[in-house]
This record gives structure tokens, C-alpha cells and sequence, in this order.
């Protein structure tokens, strides 16, 4: 097979979907039997990924009859790429016509690279986000192999901070009319996968939380409604793909995946002029960076949404950015810059009323900052002190609600019992952490279970040691996080 430019492109789309078998599998909407026709007709699978912005891994399963296109919504992206004439386009069930240049104008860039992008107006935050929740939709195993782009968290934070004020919508044409009623049960429906991530981890209903958005949040984008109402509509836009984030997070914490979910959110938010919300994205992207080992991005990150909104900010949401930049510090192992930050946080926490706060920042109580505070002294080296916080960091043993949270916390402790030399409790304690996680699906509590066998490993083969591992050996997380440490080394 000859490769070839941008030129001879659109012969060779125009003489094989000239073919009668080709119109025939346009019919049945094979599109796999189309691209391995286009293919061995010259096409090559990169000049086809530059053209439809798809990954090149995916065409080549499309070429070799692993998989086919089955979205209505990918068959018609890889129609207008490739510039298929009318008849195939007709005969795939499409009805418009591409545009001229659309066979032999490349893509600025696929919806995942896109995701990477501010966008400016809330127009094209609908936009991109919805062109995101797509792509992941339609493959969830590559989006996940993107990576994390620092210099995204400076220029989306930076837009956040200085860019124009959210500026007045414009009318909205679409067929769906948009009210206060319909961004009410979204709300209501997105709260429950908020729900089910706290109970189960982010990997349980990921996908069903996308495929969720790709059809109910982008009918109502696409919509019909006032001002206010968008304003409304883009703040639950921006608190859903939060959530997506969160969980994407949660499944896999190191993916570029969930950092393009921040951004779009950070984006939604700015288009509803929701300046707590943004902060508050703001402060979840430093809590990846710091997973991230990027502890200088997630301290700026941290300090963006503490001065984005000054005054506004309730002291509970003043509270947690202050720990969040703790927790960065923490891991840089600047003890006083965290013990000033931890100072902060407890000033503005005694200032707090529960009831001023939105209701995303309203689980964050006295034992979510105990918890961060056990975390933070914990990487300084405190074991004494974090541990007093790590006791004091656990949620009601009879509320099944927040087992993640309690996950963590308890890791974290079993980590200040082995730093303090009580080997025996330090294994009790992570047993139990592994006994009430079981049910988790979060490549966090795997990454804590995966820091902590790396520090018990330095204790050698003691009685305690080797009864925890034959006892956590018929744990799943706990097999996980030890195949992770064996194929890193």
C-alpha cells in the first residue's frame, strides 16, 4: 500500500463509496467493512486518524474487524472527516452534506486533546465538554491513556482568574425548552451517582454517570432557556462534570482523562458565573496534583482558588483550600509552610456555619479536617500527632456511606503505627481497612494500600508481617496494590 497526502484523499473516499458492496455495508451501517475498504485502497490509518480526529489504535482495530463504529454520533464524525460523498452519507442514514473542505482539512485536534482547552464562552464550554463526554463514551480504555498536562492547570487557572466576567447568553435556539424543573431532576440524578461513588468508588458507575451526560446533560445544553435558567443549567453542568472527574480520578488517579474533566468543569462553572464552584474545582485539580507527585502545581493550584474568590468563599470552603495547600506542603516536606497553612485552616473553620454552605462543600466537618490534618502529619514525619487526627479522622462505624473516606484515614493511621514502631497494631488497623473496603473499586485506596506495603516491606519478615500478608493475601485491593509494587520494581 502506497501512503498518501491530503490531495489524493478524495479520490480514493469517492471511488470506494462508489462501490456497491461499500453502499451496501453504508446500508447496514458497517462502517469497520467502509474503513478497511478505505485502507486498502491506499487510505492509511494515520491520515485517517488526522482526518477524524480518532485515535490511530482505534482505526487500526476498525481496520482489522476487531470492532466497528455502533455510535450514530462517531459514524457521523467519521463521515464529515473523510468527506463521504452524498450517497453514502444518505445510504448511513445522515442527511446533510459536509462541508467542501471537510475531506482534506485535518482536525485542529481530537475532543480528548481538545479537553485540555479553556474554552471562552459558555457556548463552547457546551461544546467541548460535550464533544469529551463522547470520546470517552466511545472508548473508555484509551481516553485513560492520556496523559496529565501541567501546563493545563496554569493557563485553566490562570483564564479562571483574570479572564472576562461571564458575559450574558445569548439566545438559545434548540428544540428542548429548558426549565427549572429539568435542572432540578438533573441535579437530583447526578446527586445519586455522587452517592454511589461515596459508598463504592469512582470505578463502580463511571461509565453510567458518562453515558448518563452524553444524552440528558447535552439534550439540555442544546436547549432552549433564559439567562438565569443557563446560569442554573451550567452550574449543574459543572458540579456533574466534577463528579465525572472525581470518579475518573478515583479509577484511574494518574489519567490526563480526569485533569481534561477538571478543566471542562472549571469552564462550566465560569460560564455560570459560579465563582464558589470554580474555586472549588480548582481545589479538587490540586488534590490530583498532589496524588500526581506535582506538589508545587497543587500548592498554586490551592492558593488560585483561595484568592479567585477572597471574600466570597465561606470559611468552611476557605478551610479546605487551606488544607489542600497543607497537603501539598506536606509532601514538599515544608513544615512551616504547612504548619501556617493547617493554622489558617483551623481559623477559618471555627468561623464556620453549616449553614452557608453550597451543599458540595458540606461534608467537609470536623472529622474531614481532623483527617487531612493526620495526612499532612503524617508525611512530615509526626507519627505521634497524626495519629491523635487519624483517630479522630473516622466517619460513624454504622454509616455505610462514606467507606472511601474511612478507607483512607485508617490506611493513613496503620502508616503512623508502623512509623511509630507498633508493628502489630499497624497490621490490625490495615486489616480492618481491608476487611470494610472490599467492596471499594478505587485505584486511590489501591494506590494508599500500595504505599503502605512498600513501608512494611522495610520491616522485614516479623511474625506480625507475615500473618498480615497471608491474611491480606485474600484480599482483591491488597493483591492489586502488590502486583503494582512487583511490576514497578
Amino acid at each position: 500500500m502506497v501512503a498518501v497526502g491530503v490531495a489524493d484523499v478524495r479520490p480514493i473516499v469517492d471511488r470506494v463509496c462508489a462501490r456497491p458492496d461499500v453502499l451496501e455495508a453504508c446500508r447496514k451501517r458497517d462502517l469497520g467493512y467502509v474503513i478497511k475498504a478505505l485502507y486498502e485502497d491506499g487510505l492509511t490509518q494515520g491520515k485517517m486518524g488526522t482526518l477524524t480526529g480518532k485515535p490511530q489504535g482505534r482505526i487500526s482495530e476498525w481496520v482489522r474487524g476487531i470492532r466497528a463504529p455502533q455510535y450514530a454520533h462517531v459514524i457521523d464524525e467519521i463521515a464529515t472527516g473523510l468527506g463521504f460523498p452524498s450517497a453514502a452519507r444518505r445510504a448511513l442514514g445522515l442527511t446533510a452534506d459536509p462541508p467542501a473542505a471537510a475531506a482534506v482539512a485535518p482536525l485542529a485536534g481530537s475532543p480528548l486533546d481538545a479537553g485540555l482547552t479553556f474554552p471562552e464562552t459558555p457556548a463552547e464550554a457546551a461544546d467541548a465538554v460535550s464533544r469529551l463526554w463522547r470520546a470517552d463514551l466511545e472508548d473508555p480504555t484509551e481516553p485513560q491513556q492520556r496523559t496529565v498536562d501541567p501546563r493545563a492547570w496554569g493557563d485553566a487557572s490562570l483564564k479562571w482568574l483574570v479572564g472576562p466576567p461571564r458575559s450574558r447568553g445569548a439566545e438559545t435556539f434548540g428544540r428542548v425548552q429548558v426549565g427549572t424543573p429539568d435542572v432540578e431532576r438533573f441535579r437530583a440524578t447526578v446527586a445519586m451517582f455522587g452517592q454511589l461513588d461515596d459508598r463504592f468508588g469512582g470505578g463502580n458507575a463511571r461509565q453510567a454517570l458518562i453515558q448518563y451526560l452524553t444524552t440528558d446533560a447535552e439534550r439540555l445544553l442544546r436547549g432552549r432557556f433564559t439567562d438565569a435558567i443557563g446560569c442554573e443549567l451550567y452550574s449543574a453542568a459543572a458540579e456533574a462534570t466534577l463528579l465525572a472527574a472525581w470518579m475518573t480520578y478515583d479509577s484511574t488517579p494518574s489519567s490526563g482523562l480526569a485533569q481534561r474533566y477538571f478543566v471542562q468543569a472549571l469552564a462550566l462553572a465560569k460560564a455560570a458565573g459560579d465563582r464558589l464552584l470554580g474555586a472549588t474545582i480548582l481545589d479538587a485539580m490540586s488534590h490530583q496534583a498532589t496524588y500526581m507527585g506535582r506538589y508545587s502545581d497543587a500548592a498554586n493550584l490551592a492558593r488560585a482558588a483561595r484568592t479567585g474568590t477572597g471574600s466570597l468563599a465561606t470559611p468552611t470552603q476557605a478551610a479546605h483550600f487551606h488544607t489542600m495547600e497543607a497537603r501539598a506542603l506536606a509532601r514538599l516536606g515544608d513544615a512551616k509552610g504547612c504548619d501556617r497553612a493547617l493554622a489558617e485552616a483551623v481559623r477559618e473553620f471555627e468561623r464556620r456555619n453549616p449553614g452557608d454552605d453550597p451543599d458540595w462543600i458540606s461534608y467537609f466537618n470536623d472529622v474531614e479536617l481532623n483527617a487531612e490534618f493526620a495526612h499532612c502529619y503524617r508525611d512530615l514525619g509526626r507519627a505521634g500527632i497524626a495519629m491523635q487526627y487519624a483517630a479522630q479522622g473516622f466517619l460513624s462505624p454504622d454509616d455505610t456511606s462514606f467507606i472511601r473516606s474511612d478507607f483512607f484515614v485508617a490506611v493513613v493511621l496503620a502508616d503512623c503505627h508502623l512509623a511509630a514502631g507498633d508493628i502489630e497494631q499497624a497490621c490490625a488497623t490495615a486489616r480492618k481497612a481491608l476487611d470494610a473496603g472490599e467492596q471499594l473499586r478505587s485505584a486511590r485506596c489501591v494506590g494508599y494500600l500500595r504505599e503502605f506495603s512498600r513501608h512494611l516491606a522495610r520491616i522485614g519478615d516479623t511474625t506480625s508481617v507475615v500473618d498480615f500478608g497471608s491474611a491480606a493475601s485474600q484480599s482483591r485491593l491488597w493483591r492489586i496494590a502488590l502486583r503494582d509494587v512487583t511490576a514497578g520494581q
